[in-house]
């Protein structure tokens, strides 16, 4: 019987995925995976490559395929059906993947493979792969006791259910607040804005302008608006979302799921003989101990938290001359750095916004891939779409296509905030040939209104440029294997080098130059306005960073230390580091915990320092196309060969040392950040 979710090397058949057919498949294809991987150990007694390695990889690579496009409709279309589906197969996925991971047959065969006498003289791909395999089955619980494997499976599941439920509630939060208002209400808005209200609006069958928790409405508000009642009442509404507190307040609260979840994480570190979910969580990264790690964000906060003291004391000082404000407070900030910022340099999103229209950036994208890589990149009009908004386009070297990604841009209502990039399907060799990636990469941008393209401001065009940078380590990977090709495989503290590395092209006067082009005119930026933006770079850079720094402690300390007596609450600790290092005094109501996404419905589970442990890393990396030039082409090579090709192959500071010539600096990225300490 075919598999309605899974046709070999062809793009996903999204229209035809009904949501009552998605965990039928999905089972279908766990048990033909299960019976498969035993046959295959049952059939002989010594194994290798081809008689193991490589039907076991196209398994496991069948499942994914079949379960990526459920995976994405979840995210980006989400619906009670969908929702249903994707949320009956998680159990099944993660029982599946404990069962594969504490196969002790199946472990034995690698570790024969990985004792062979053949095993040196081997593709280094394969060695590499079947040594994180083994790193992976120690993790998954292989040497465990019947009922300590048992315990693990349960743990598992149950942080897979709960990590659903957290997204769920935060989308449903976000969903379930909007407001209309007057013009006179949002005076101090921009045009733009103000216009995607007055759609949105109409779009809803309503009078007036709509206003909702999606950001290209949100950040609006709290930059321009000079309702400060509004503000306030627009900021409660999101920093209490999925919480008891705020205007939805015990609706989709997420407070004990935070604790369920890091009380399970704790209890599977200690099963699996480590001290914390910390120690575990570093067990796949660069970093070699919670102590380098807290040591690196303590240095960072020592050197940054001086300058971000002295930011906050001008904005206040500001805020007080321009309106008489004698108390600064959270839905203050954004308002008055964003006046500061126009009154001290001139400039503002809004001034950059009518130069960034989609249709001239992504070209302009395309444009500097093609100068540091050689790259093509053409549209694909016939496809599959899953939303009228969606793109399909393919990447050519030398004239050969050798991977392709979706591009959804703008926000919508049902879709999960934030930006992303995902694996739709992973570069590998089959027996047919050369299997090709397929990425999906995700933003929420505010979407054309009328006749006028999407504008875009600045930071929108480096969330841009950061996604498409992961984007191209997933499809510019020379690997064959599967478990160490594009971003698999890869230090999680490291996979961020080359997204934050691309965003620095966004800031280059070469490079604005054929990105940028005003919607009406055609102009580039110009050179004055350009100037005024690199003079703006690093305002506030301080407060930038101690904020980052915030999340970071909060989430390595909260998974460090649960479960000792240091830790009272979930919020008092957050209470505790923002004593330490934060500048801004949140609110007592302020929950921003219980929509942390990242840490609690993601990867970056007491990782959430990777972000800035990835930033020195590409910091230094851009350091040397200042030194040789942004678009030298030798320079680009020797990046996408040492590190964009290289995917999992290595371990990711010989590749960082094989590009740079040496180990990261943090120098660079202080430098880059404008931080003089």
């Amino acid at each position: 019987m075919p598999n309605p979710l899974l046709e070999e090397n062809t793009l996903p058949p999204f229209n035809a995925i009904e949501p009552q057919q998605v965990e039928p498949a999905i089972r279908q294809l766990i048990e033909c995976n299960k019976t498969r991987i035993n046959a295959l150990l049952d059939e002989q007694n010594t194994y290798d490559w081809d008689t193991l390695l490589a039907p076991v990889e196209a398994l496991e690579d069948a499942l994914s395929q079949a379960w990526s496009p459920v995976s994405h409709l979840n995210s980006v279309c989400n619906n009670e059906a969908m929702r249903q589906a994707y949320n009956a197969c998680l159990p099944l996925l993660s029982e599946y993947q404990t069962w594969k991971g504490q196969h002790e047959k199946l472990c034995a065969a690698y570790r024969d493979i990985a004792a062979s006498p053949h095993f040196s003289s081997m593709n280094s791909g394969v060695r590499r792969a079947v040594e994180k395999a083994l790193r992976d089955f120690r993790l998954a619980g292989v040497d465990l006791s019947s009922a300590e494997k048992v315990r693990y499976g349960e743990l598992k599941k149950n942080l897979s259910r709960l990590g659903s439920r957290f997204s769920e509630n935060v989308l449903d939060a976000t969903n379930a607040w909007s407001r209309l208002a007057t013009r006179e209400e949002l005076a101090g808005l921009p045009e733009t804005a103000l216009a995607n209200a007055l759609q949105a609006a109409e779009q809803s069958g309503d009078d007036g302008y709509l206003i909702n928790l999606e950001f290209p409405s949100l950040s609006p508000v709290l930059n321009y608006c000079d309702n400060r009642a509004l503000r306030e009442e627009v900021y409660t509404a999101h920093c209490t979302r999925a919480s008891q507190q705020g205007p939805n307040a015990g609706e989709w609260d997420n407070s004990e799921l935070i604790t369920e979840t890091l009380e399970l994480r704790h209890q599977l570190a200690q099963l699996l003989g480590f001290e914390h979910y910390a120690d575990l969580s570093l067990a796949t990264k660069m970093a070699d101990s919670p102590d380098s790690v807290r040591h690196f964000l303590d240095e960072l906060a020592e050197k940054s938290l001086p300058q971000a003291r002295r930011e906050w004391t001008e904005l206040e000082a500001y805020a007080k001359q321009e309106d008489g404000l004698e108390s600064l407070e959270a839905w203050d900030i954004n308002y008055y750095s964003e006046k500061l910022r126009e009154t001290r340099y001139q400039v503002s999103q809004e001034d950059i916004r009518p130069y960034l229209p989609v249709d001239r950036v992504l070209p302009g994208l395309f444009e500097v891939v093609r100068r540091l890589y050689g790259l093509e990149v053409r549209e694909v009009e016939k496809f599959d779409r899953y939303h009228c908004d969606v793109q399909l386009f393919e990447v050519l070297a030398e004239g050969k296509v050798i991977a392709c990604f979706y591009l959804d841009l703008y926000a919508r209502a049902h879709k999960r905030g934030g930006a992303w990039m995902d694996e739709c399907r992973v570069r590998r060799a089959t027996n047919e040939g050369l299997q090709l990636p397929v990425a999906y990469l995700v933003c929420n941008f505010t979407p054309p209104v009328g006749n006028e393209p999407s504008l875009l401001t600045h930071n929108e065009l480096t969330t841009l440029f950061h996604e498409f940078g992961h984007g191209l380590h997933h499809m510019l990977t020379q690997q064959t294997v599967a478990a160490i090709s594009g971003i698999n495989g890869v230090e999680w503290d490291a996979v961020e080098l080359p997204s934050q590395f691309l965003e620095n092209w966004c800031w280059e006067a070469e490079a604005l130059s054929f990105i940028s082009g005003h919607h009406q005119t055609g102009e580039p930026l110009p050179e004055e306005l350009l100037k005024k933006l690199g003079a703006a770079r690093n305002f506030q850079s301080g407060m930038a960073m101690v904020r980052q720094l915030e999340f970071a402690l909060f989430d390595f300390r909260l998974h460090a230390d649960w479960g000792s007596k240091t830790i009272t609450s979930v919020q008092g600790l957050l209470d505790e580091v923002r004593k330490q290092v934060a500048v801004v005094k949140a609110p007592s109501f302020n929950r921003f915990q219980n929509g942390f996404s990242h840490i609690f419905a993601g990867g970056y589970a007491a990782g959430y320092y990777s972000y800035k442990w990835a930033e020195v890393l590409s910091s230094d990396a851009f350091s040397r196309f200042e030194e040789e030039g942004i678009f030298n082409t030798q320079t680009g090579q020797a990046f996408r060969q040492n590190i964009l090709e290289a995917g999992g192959s290595k371990d990711a500071m010989e590749l960082f040392i094989a590009f740079r010539g040496r180990e990261p600096s943090i120098d660079p990225l202080l430098r880059h950040s404008g931080i003089t300490g």
